[in-house]
């Protein structure tokens, strides 16, 4: 950390040195969260969270976040403020019990599980992922990408560094409210369209569009041997030659009731290869206490037939 003035380091360390303070600063270094999440994980009131994130806020430690109707709050963006944060919350114990129940109620409150609360937000795995990207992205950017679900924001902002055009599917309102509101805060150009909750449909994609030389599946809602018709729906949208990148939980394609149990790395190869896919790159992915395999494929010259966007015959 780049040396800061007395004054303002006396400013952090007042705004820091309160419980209730440094539990949300921990969960807010961990990603982006609404003032009625964070509530939630600590079992305070709204205005009395909302006091303490004010103070943080004014001492530069936390930033607002817009996500269009609402407002999610994270660490700053300032150099100096964010290695304050981190050199900070190194000290303190991960395995404190407090903080892991606050962290399992913060995840239980924005996750999926409560409809879509977490779209919109930030966070180091959604930053993980979009390194991911990154590193396997081709030298040229090609001409247009389809992102399936917008869990996580970064990958976007990935997605429209990728190809000269973008598109998006959401599975709400909500989170095509968020995914439109980071790529307008960011400064980049991305068509959001709104899909089924459920998963993607041939429907979805006849809408956003054609051929597709890029596709980023965020975290498809059907896990397991349900994946296999989900990379079968979007098969057929990704051009023959184009990548598919793919970010699945790890414990969503573990196999423990069949006989035989299947590592999930081998089971997504199988899956991908079953769908037309040829695996260029499987590695796991771990931050902020999730786990995820993330894959990148390149489509072969035929898509497999036989298999429709709902696992039935197409």
């Amino acid at each position: 950390m780049s040396a800061v003035e007395p004054l303002v380091l006396l400013k952090w360390l007042r705004a820091a040195g309160e419980p209730s303070r440094l539990r949300l600063l921990v969960l807010c270094e961990e990603a982006a969260r609404s003032v009625s999440d964070l509530a939630q994980a600590l079992t305070q009131s709204e205005p009395r969270v909302s006091r303490h994130l004010k103070i943080l806020c004014e001492a530069g430690l936390l930033e607002r976040q817009p996500q269009g109707q609402w407002v999610h709050y994270r660490v700053s963006g300032s150099a100096s403020a964010a290695s304050f944060v981190r050199g900070l919350l190194a000290q303190v114990d991960q395995r404190d019990r407090q903080l892991q129940r606050d962290r399992a109620a913060a995840r239980t409150a924005s996750g999926p599980g409560r409809g879509d609360g977490a779209y919109g937000a930030e966070s180091r795995l959604g930053r993980a992922l979009a390194g991911f990207v990154a590193a396997s992205a081709p030298g040229a950017p090609v001409e247009a990408v389809l992102v399936v679900g917008v869990a996580h924001p970064e990958l976007l902002e990935s997605a429209a560094q990728l190809a000269r055009h973008c598109t998006a599917l959401a599975p709400s309102r909500r989170a095509a409210q968020g995914a439109r509101a980071f790529a307008e805060r960011r400064g980049f150009a991305c068509r959001v369209w709104q899909s089924g909750p459920q998963g993607v449909s041939a429907s979805d994609l006849a809408r956003a569009g054609s051929s597709f030389e890029a596709l980023l599946l965020d975290h498809p809602p059907a896990g397991g041997e349900a994946l296999a018709a989900v990379l079968a729906a979007v098969r057929g949208a990704v051009a023959a030659g184009g990548r598919l990148w793919i970010f699945e939980p790890y414990e969503a394609l573990e196999s423990s009731r069949e006989r035989v149990v299947e590592h999930p790395l081998a089971r997504l190869r199988r899956l991908l290869a079953a769908a037309g896919f040829v695996c260029e790159r499987l590695s796991p992915v771990e931050a902020g206490g999730e786990h995820v395999l993330a894959a990148v494929a390149r489509a072969a010259a035929e898509p497999v037939q036989g298999v429709g966007a709902q696992g039935g015959p197409a």
